[in-house]
């Protein structure tokens, strides 16, 4: 059977909330100022691809939840297999970017990373906390911005949990890993596409296959989205955030990241009230960013900048509706899962965009084996939510979004 929210709804769509638009532009007014008054070439940029990324995320419901949690519950593959497509026209740019930028004045650098048993669990407990708290690092915050409170309450425990595990990452650096390994570097630019494209070929075929064994064809229209006026297909989603992850290649000399950006407010958060995060190893080097305006750390003005243009998305389709009607199994999942993928994203170099997409996109095998332990995670949770409770607990951003 269909859930509620995925049947076609025969109301006339919402008139747009100026109100709502009002503030969203007050907020990219703020950001773009800010930015500005800092003065540093990247950080106006990243408060533009913010914006775009946040507009493209809550107009497509493109959150990597929703796109795995139909894939391994129900079989049905094209938001995954959308993701896919996206790495993979990211990946047409970023190569060549990263092997050749520097001739052409693009100063390009990769996400690449040893992988060992930290990066492991820290994947695998990122994997736990998506499932549970029904949204990744980029639907966290697109969501939030549209209105979701559950999210904030997501955010709250997700920038928790990354804060703390820096305090243990020296002891959790000390375990075993495979040494760093870029395709690019390796073989160049373009036998890694080849390889990368082959690989991502595989998984999709794969994936197709599955869900045509189950159903006996392929799903032709995104039945799973928000049937609402204006919602983008999975298809369309994937070329704007490519589009997102290309500009920050270029403005920004590096691949996409979130939650670097959370882990930092955490560390401001502690230091303010006094807690010595100086005297951590993690922090000993890096109280430079502490100490410098929010505003001059461009991961952190992509973050609110998609918070802004989601929040703008929404009031343009009328659907800014935020509701503190939470169950407390609703506020425990969000806090957990949040804490899972703080503390997972830290060990393991990222969340889905900046070591899954940071990862792929860079070249890097950390970010195959990243999908691996994060998609084991949260196949996990899935099948021990239904042994547990009879049915799946938890949502994704598709339904987050109007929560």
């Amino acid at each position: 059977m269909v859930p509620a929210h995925d049947t076609p709804s025969t109301e006339p769509a919402p008139e747009p909330q100026w109100a709502v638009i009002g503030v969203g532009l007050l907020v990219m007014l703020f950001l773009g100022l800010s930015a500005l008054r800092v003065g540093e070439n990247a950080t106006f940029p990243a408060v533009l691809i913010g914006i775009a990324a946040g507009v493209s995320l809550y107009k497509a419901s493109f959150g990597f939840t929703g796109g795995w949690r139909l894939a391994i519950e129900e079989q049905r593959t094209r938001r995954f297999r959308a993701q896919l497509a996206l790495i993979l026209l990211v990946c047409v740019i970023s190569f060549p970017l990263l092997e050749h930028g520097s001739h052409i004045g693009l100063s390009t650098g990769g996400f690449v990373f040893p992988f060992g048993i930290s990066a492991a669990i820290g994947a695998f407990l990122f994997g736990i906390g998506m499932r549970m708290a029904g949204g990744c690092g980029s639907g966290t915050l697109f969501t939030l911005g549209g209105g979701s409170m559950r999210m904030l309450v997501t955010l709250g425990s997700f920038v928790a949990g990354s804060v703390v595990a820096t305090a243990h990452l020296p002891l959790w650096r000390e375990l075993p890993a495979l040494p760093a390994f870029s395709l690019v570097s390796a073989f160049g630019a373009g036998w890694a596409l080849f390889l990368t494209a082959l690989t991502l070929g595989v998984v999709a075929l794969i994936a197709i296959g599955i869900e045509k064994h189950r159903y006996g064809e392929l799903e032709t229209s995104d039945t799973h989205a928000p049937q609402q006026t204006g919602v983008w297909s999975p298809e369309r989603g994937a070329m704007a955030l490519a589009l997102t992850c290309i500009a920050t290649f270029m403005f920004l000399g590096r691949p996409w990241g979130i939650t670097s950006g959370f882990t930092l407010w955490g560390a401001k958060i502690l230091h303010a009230v006094g807690i010595p995060v100086e005297n951590w190893p993690y922090w000993e080097d890096r109280m430079a960013v502490v100490h410098a305006p929010l505003f001059a750390d461009t991961t952190s003005l992509m973050n609110l900048g998609i918070m802004g243009g989601a929040l703008m998305a929404a009031g343009h389709a009328g659907r800014f509706r935020p509701t503190l009607n939470l169950s407390h199994t609703d506020l425990m999942l969000a806090a957990a899962g949040g804490m899972f993928m703080g503390y997972g994203a830290r060990l393991a170099y990222g969340c889905n965009i900046g070591a899954y997409i940071g990862g792929i996109t860079s070249g890097s095998l950390h970010g195959w084996l990243w999908l691996v332990c994060a998609l084991t995670g949260f196949w996990v949770v899935s099948r021990a939510s239904t042994f547990v409770y009879g049915r799946r607990v938890g949502c994704d951003e598709a339904t987050s979004n109007s929560r």
